[in-house]
């Protein structure tokens, strides 16, 4: 409800001549900022917009009073527009005078096209920030999203535009909104390098940015990548390096096992800051390619993100399907060959079929070395032939001759040298050798 003194002070202003009435409107608005009585500043403020508005007072001056109401309500917070200084009455003031101001602009297309610049700092100060303020993220995103770029009335330089997209970036990834995020990351990416140099933190956000949609993505081993990259960065605190590479780990520990991903655990494993986090006990076990109890894996999933422990299309978790696989390249270090049953009980799988379809997919895949025999349901690992992660590279030859031919030479070796060493024996002690036998 309007206070009586503000309407008091609004009946009087027909009685202003026009070129006075803006000095009129600019006292009343002083005069509501400095009695800041919550209970009628939000009513107040939309009554003097209106009454602004009604009037025809120019574009000049309807902008400089636009001005002013926008710095009555930066005044309710102690921090400016910073989040952390706006309170859920004032964000809720800034929600409603904000929108009534704007709806106001747009409203007059002369005045729409001349106040670009008060509507940009409507939608960015005010409006976005009382969303942020209130966890409405999606909503903050998208009210600077409608912020006006491409205008003959307004130029913004890249660096602007960087900043504001970055913002809509951070704030869709706080709703994990990677594919809305991903659309202004790709907008981004093509202006960065005229700003990355001359603003190293607004370089780094981006990078942050970049990791975090690949991360909400799935993309883990090239997530694993960009954050490390990001926490050897000496522009940010060494607190926060540390939890970008305990990020890095977390996705390279998820990231599809293979040859890629072991080269990316051999970086993080050899990184001496590493030892200092809680999950390096899990990177190291995954590094040495041994492996990883249940209870392991449950203490690692207490620190994932809900993206990180989503289902997948086959019904199972993405850390499950990681570790499962993980245990696969382990057993292919323990044993030469192994049935589909016993493989299945030592990846903790219902069934042995299930053991044989992972380890198809990942020779078929370049991940794994080794041949399948689905007669004698046996898998064949390949030792001496590492899978390079391309598409087929894991396919080793016919397992049965090739293991056979292997056999073969390990019995012949065996043979050889149990025949020198007879020899030797011979020529230390020759009365060994029974009478009658030739050369005696």
């Amino acid at each position: 409800m309007v206070s009586s003194e503000v309407r008091d002070l609004l009946a009087q202003v027909p009685n202003w001549s026009q070129a006075d009435r803006p000095a009129a409107f600019r006292t009343i608005i002083t005069t509501i900022t400095a009695s800041h009585d919550p209970s009628h500043f939000a009513a107040d403020l939309k009554a003097v917009n209106d009454a602004i508005f009604l009037e025809s007072l120019g574009v000049v001056a309807t902008r400089a009073l636009v001005i002013d109401l926008i710095d009555a309500l930066k005044s309710l917070a102690s921090g400016g527009s910073s989040t952390d200084s706006i309170n859920p009455t004032t964000s809720s003031i800034w929600l409603d005078v904000g929108n009534a101001i704007q709806q106001h602009i747009q409203s007059n297309p002369t005045l729409a096209t001349s106040l670009v610049d008060q509507t940009a700092t409507i939608y960015e100060d005010i409006l976005a920030a009382a969303h942020e303020s209130q966890n409405s993220f999606t909503d903050a995103a998208k009210t600077l999203a409608a912020i006006p770029l491409d205008s003959s009335q307004r130029r913004v330089s890249d660096k602007y535009k960087a900043d504001l997209w970055i913002r809509i970036i951070r704030n869709y990834l706080e709703d994990d909104d990677a594919t809305s995020a991903e659309t202004y990351l790709n907008k981004l990416k093509n202006i960065i390098h005229n700003v990355a140099d001359d603003n190293p933190v607004l370089n780094l956000h981006f990078k942050l940015s970049a990791a975090r949609i690949q991360d909400s993505n799935r993309q883990f081993l090239a997530a694993s990548q960009s954050y490390y990259d990001i926490s050897l960065s000496p522009a940010i605190a060494e607190e926060e390096r540390l939890h970008t590479l305990s990020m890095a780990i977390k996705c390279a520990v998820l990231a599809p096992a293979g040859p890629p991903r072991s080269r990316v655990l051999g970086r993080l494993y050899k990184d001496e800051r590493a030892a200092s986090l809680e999950e390096y006990g899990i990177l190291e076990k995954m590094f040495l390619d041994r492996l990883l109890a249940r209870a392991e894996v449950e203490k690692f999933a207490q620190g994932l993100a809900p993206h990180q422990l989503a289902t997948t299309s086959d019904g199972s978790t993405v850390l499950a399907k990681a570790m499962v696989e993980h245990n696969l390249l382990a057993v292919s270090r323990l044993y030469r060959n192994i049935g589909f049953d016993a493989l299945g009980s030592w990846l903790g799988l219902d069934s042995g079929n299930k053991a044989e379809e992972i380890t198809a997919r990942m020779i078929e895949q370049g991940r794994l070395a080794g041949s399948i025999d689905q007669i004698d349901r046996i898998i064949y690992f390949e030792s001496g032939l590492e899978a390079s992660g391309e598409k087929g590279s894991g396919r080793a030859e016919v397992p049965v001759g090739k293991e056979m031919r292997r056999q073969d030479g390990m019995v012949q070796a065996l043979a050889e040298d149990l025949e020198r060493i007879t020899d030797d024996l011979l020529v230390e002690f020759p009365q060994l050798v029974p009478a009658g036998v030739p050369g005696n």
